[in-house]
């Protein structure tokens, strides 16, 4: 790894230029009732018996096995408590001189049965979204990020073009009710992700293994936010709408032109496919960067020279050229709402953000223009199928006691970004 005090020399960003994180309802609240915790509850016994399985590879897997194979780790229940300890996390996020936090509304608290809207629960919202104005930092609000009630769930989700009008209907009850003027909203998070693993690889709820349904799923979830989007503009038209795309970078680790037109069709697959079904719904396009791919031939053949707890391939600095390709193709401001490390052991992460922050400002150089970079995640949280053993956060957790420890790599982000603002 390079030496990231190098790296800071030369750096320019604008004034307004948004510096944060990013947590999402179900990983961190606590306390949801959805179709993701019944889930939970239900697959949790065989997760832990295959985990060995699953991550055995893992070169830290003896460290890992201890929480990987106990079932409790693979049910949410109190999480990290942020539903009742949101001040205190807002406070952490000012102190580390964020001028913007992404975080989220869950579906299942607004709507918990069918038709029926929790007044409370919104009241909840417009408390915790004035909290951060307060604090002068922006919202970013995600809204929805893979969870929904349970009724909708046994109607079939997504997988319905008819069942699109109640994410709608939810979509215009918050933005009636919440009452806050966004800046940005969210309409839908990494919709290919999702579709992929729910619908086709069987590894989330509910667990489906049909091409012909994903491509169902992920073209009700275009029309969703299309209209998503409509409905948000229409009650405050300012509003800067966009959803939440991963997008990997493809490259041929080559020069044959079998390396170089696969890496092409990597790239108008899994990033450009989705976008361009919305394309002309988007005021900025939500950018969420974890991977870059190189090619060789027809295969995908990375070096792995640095993994990180989940044995990712690690390529930060792929971020430029990637930023590059998505401006030139669509002209739209880019805002990077998620790029992260799982890293419990906080090796990698000063150095990733410090080679993501690089990539934009060569990217903004190049003439892309990024609007802002939002760091995965705020805290530790429930990382889905694999539960509580990631460590994505800048904040460290202690489930048992929900006492937060902020990481030597946050508080290096923390002043960073009052650096950049110093030297402008």
């Amino acid at each position: 790894m390079a030496d990231t005090s190098q790296q800071q020399n030369g750096l320019k960003f604008p004034k307004d230029f948004l510096w944060g994180a990013s947590i999402s309802t179900h990983q961190v609240e606590g306390g949801n009732h959805n179709q993701w915790t019944v889930w939970e509850l239900e697959t949790a016994q065989q997760k832990a018996s295959q985990a060995e399985y699953n991550y055995g590879r893992l070169a830290d897997w003896s460290a890992i096995k201890p929480q990987a194979t106990k079932p409790s780790n693979y049910v949410s229940g109190a999480a990290a408590d942020h539903y009742n300890r949101y001040e205190g996390d807002f406070d952490i996020a000012k102190k580390l001189n964020f001028n913007t936090l992404r975080s989220g509304i869950e579906w299942s608290r607004i709507e918990p049965e069918e038709g029926k809207f929790d007044q409370a629960e919104i009241e909840h919202y417009r408390k915790y979204f004035t909290a951060l104005k307060d604090r002068g930092i922006t919202p970013i609000i995600t809204l929805w990020h893979w969870t929904f009630p349970e009724w909708f769930a046994k109607k079939g989700g997504f997988t319905k073009r008819s069942n699109i009008r109640y994410f709608t209907r939810y979509v215009s009850y918050v933005m009636n009710e919440l009452n806050i003027s966004p800046q940005y909203v969210i309409t839908i998070n990494e919709p290919t992700v999702y579709t992929a693993m729910s619908y086709h690889e069987r590894r989330w709820p509910p667990e489906g293994h049909s091409f012909v349904q994903s491509v169902f799923v992920l073209q009700n979830l275009a029309t969703a936010h299309k209209k998503a989007y409509r409905v948000i503009k229409k009650k405050y038209p300012k509003a800067q709408v966009g959803l939440a795309h991963n997008c990997a970078y493809f490259y041929a680790g080559d020069n044959s032109r079998v390396s170089k037109f696969v890496a092409k069709l990597g790239h108008a697959f899994s990033n450009s496919y989705f976008i361009n079904k919305v394309k002309k719904h988007q005021d900025f396009l939500g950018l969420n960067y974890y991977f870059a791919n190189q090619v060789l031939g027809t295969k995908v053949h990375n070096l792995g020279n640095e993994q990180n707890d989940l044995g990712w391939d690690m390529q930060p600095d792929k971020l430029r050229p990637l930023i590059g390709q998505l401006f030139e193709q669509y002209k739209k401001p880019i805002i990077i709402t998620e790029s992260g490390v799982a890293d419990a052991q906080d090796v990698y992460r000063k150095w990733w953000i410090a080679q993501s922050i690089k990539a934009i400002n060569g990217a903004m150089a190049d003439g892309a223009n990024v609007k802002g970079y939002i760091h995965w995640s705020l805290l530790d949280n429930f990382e889905w199928a694999e539960g509580f053993w990631p460590r994505f956060g800048l904040v460290e957790v202690d489930y048992k006691t929900q006492k937060r420890a902020i990481r030597s790599s946050a508080q290096w982000y923390g002043k960073l970004i009052q650096k950049l603002r110093d030297t402008r």
